[in-house]
């Protein structure tokens, strides 16, 4: 047996799991958790349900590896926005273009991750995963806003950084399903609203 046919094999499955996660993301955030049976995954993925079973014993199963996946692309987009990045030291345009473009890319790539986080029958094993990040980015921004904006009192530091954190959450759905033009021109809005909003604190 040539040693390339394992190698093939295993990357065949690879890309056939990720095929079912990809379903399986989908559906959860179009008709939630609950209604997504492994069948209608199975059917969105074009396989058998036969076939999805050989990847994964249940609709729990799925759940699990979709969590860990969403929360390691969640995780990596949060430090290429975050990490190694001089808030203190970048124009304010700059610095909103660094830490948006990481966040919007991961929003695009996975549109249905925000649906599926808000909904109100959202896996455990994903809130689970993902709750830590979320809560995180708001101690990230808050720093971000007091390394720029020392003297604003911490009260008023974290209750920009919620206001930050809760207006990009709120653009990321619609710029995620929009295209060309208007995307690029929602993308414009949204740092054009965080600018408005975040310069006079600097100022502060």
């Amino acid at each position: 047996m040539s040693a390339s046919r394992p190698v093939r094999r295993q990357a065949r499955g690879e890309r056939r799991m990720a095929e079912i996660l990809d379903a399986a993301l989908a559906l959860f955030a179009e008709v939630g958790y609950e209604a997504a049976s492994t069948n209608r995954i199975a059917a969105r993925a074009g396989i058998s349900p036969g076939s999805l079973y050989q990847f994964f014993a249940n609709k729990e199963a799925i759940a699990e590896a979709l969590s860990a996946r969403l929360a390691a692309e969640l995780g990596a987009a949060h430090a290429a926005a975050f990490d190694h990045v001089p808030v203190a030291d970048l124009p304010l345009d700059e610095l909103i273009d660094r830490i948006l473009r990481p966040l919007i890319a991961f929003g695009i790539a996975r549109p249905g991750a925000k649906a599926l986080l808000a909904g109100p029958d959202a896996p455990a094993p994903l809130a689970a995963a993902t709750r830590p990040l979320q809560e995180a980015v708001l101690g990230r921004v808050a720093a971000v806003i007091g390394a720029r904006a020392p003297g604003l009192p911490a009260a008023e530091r974290d209750r920009a950084a919620l206001v930050a954190v809760q207006i990009v959450r709120a653009l990321t759905g619609p710029i995620a399903a929009a295209a060309g033009a208007e995307r690029a021109a929602l993308v414009a809005e949204l740092k054009r609203v965080l600018r408005g909003y975040l310069e006079p604190l600097e100022r502060a």
